[in-house]
């Protein structure tokens, strides 16, 4: 019956159908508006869409493009991005999954590409092909009342201004804003000028699309340093408003500007409320504020996963903050990336090489994607049973060199 679908890359004439199999999959109404299935055929690229066909139908969908990811130290590496993932429910258990994601997977190995990324919908399903959670999401929802901020502010303290700004403006601003944030945020990905487009309506993908605010933070010096999109509902009880301010993405260069962004934010006449949208779990929001207690979190969870394709690569590209050696008996049952690997590091640079040397630690290609970008300890990971040390204090000596002073950063969904 498997041998029945075939699995292969799509044509541009079955788009119509490969998107009725992924709004099927989604549980989503299946059949797409003309203007929408256009605007839908600039993801096209041919041999990065994958279907399964049993007969003429559509029954499983698989997307992937290229990306680039952000790695500790600000250097980036090419990723083969995964999304748009489905098995109709009739199709089930029948190992659709497991024949695209491998087929992907070569193709992104033979293209060198250093590691592929997905945002997982569920959480056990990708880790059997090799993929770990590598960033962590935190949503706050803050009470505007209860934050202590002046309620007459009005205009940032260090002499900066919030300016609104028009979709085109953004469009303008926001690309070179966002290289700028992104070259210092390990976990951070790269945005192409459709995601742009989308995200300020001059590309519609859904007919409901609700066009955010969106304001500037500009310092003394006039540069535009923070952007940030916003929606508001209309929620009124009786004659008091009760809005909620929920926002879409938050981007700031320094410090002084997402002070500036989120107290304009809690400043605004009507919110009694602010969701933060996707931070880091060490972002310093809730201590912009002067009771940190009004930030409450909502949502903490994985969200960007990785799966290592070049480990050699992967370990050199990022930069390590103190001076040590490690070998490596990495395990990868797919048979992309696996082997014994010695790291040698410092902080003026990184080798790593295939080596017969006796390993200090074991673990799978999927630990290493979670430690790699330093979010996870090795230390809990050998706890859980999940790293094997062949040498006492091996796991800690791990620590030492992957983990980071600040927790990466996946500011998008994709």
């Amino acid at each position: 019956m498997n041998d029945a679908v075939e699995v292969r890359p799509i044509t541009e004439p079955e788009l119509e159908d490969w998107h009725r199999a992924l709004k099927t999959g989604f549980l989503q109404p299946p059949t797409l508006p003309a203007d929408q299935l256009d605007a839908r055929r600039r993801q096209f690229v041919p041999g990065r869409l994958l279907g399964a066909f049993d007969g003429s139908r559509c029954v499983a969908t698989f997307r992937s493009f290229d990306q680039e990811l952000t790695t500790v130290g600000g250097a980036t590496v090419p990723a083969d991005a995964i999304s748009n993932v489905t098995v109709t429910a009739t199709h089930r258990r029948r190992g659709l999954l497991t024949r695209m994601m491998s087929q992907d997977l070569a193709a992104a190995k033979e293209r060198g590409d250093v590691v592929a990324t997905l945002i997982a919908a569920e959480y056990p399903i990708y880790g059997r092909f090799g993929f770990g959670p590598a960033t962590t999401l935190t949503e706050w929802t803050v009470e505007v009342g209860r934050t202590g901020l002046d309620p007459r502010w009005s205009a940032p303290e260090d002499g900066g201004r919030i300016d609104l700004l028009d979709a085109e403006d953004v469009r303008k601003l926001g690309p070179e804003l966002h290289e700028r944030v992104r070259r210092g945020t390990p976990g951070a990905i790269s945005r192409s000028e459709l995601w742009w487009q989308l995200r300020t309506g001059a590309v519609r993908f859904e007919s409901d699309w609700k066009e955010p605010f969106h304001a500037a933070y500009r310092s003394a010096e006039g540069e535009v340093e923070g952007l940030v999109a916003y929606e508001v509902d209309d929620t009124w009880h009786g004659k008091q408003p009760d809005e909620t301010a929920t926002v879409k993405w938050l981007l700031g260069a320094t410090p002084a500007a997402e002070r500036a962004l989120w107290h304009y934010l809690c400043s605004i006449d009507w919110i009694t409320r602010v969701k933060s949208g996707w931070r880091s779990p060490d972002d310093l929001l809730p201590h912009y504020l002067p009771d940190p207690r009004a930030a409450r979190i909502t949502t903490q969870a994985d969200w960007l996963w990785v799966r290592i394709l070049d480990v050699v690569r992967a370990l050199e590209t990022r930069t390590y903050d103190v001076p040590g050696s490690l070998v490596l008996e990495v395990v990868d049952r797919q048979g992309l990336a696996g082997g014994r690997f010695r790291l040698d590091a410092s902080p003026e640079g990184a080798s790593c090489v295939p080596t017969a040397d006796v390993p200090e630690l074991t673990l799978d290609i999927a630990e290493l994607a979670s430690v790699w970008l330093g979010d996870q300890s090795v230390a809990r990971l050998h706890a859980l049973g999940r790293v094997q040390e062949a040498r006492v204090g091996a796991a800690r000596k791990a620590d030492a060199l992957l983990r980071t002073s600040g927790r990466p950063w996946c500011p998008d969904i994709f």
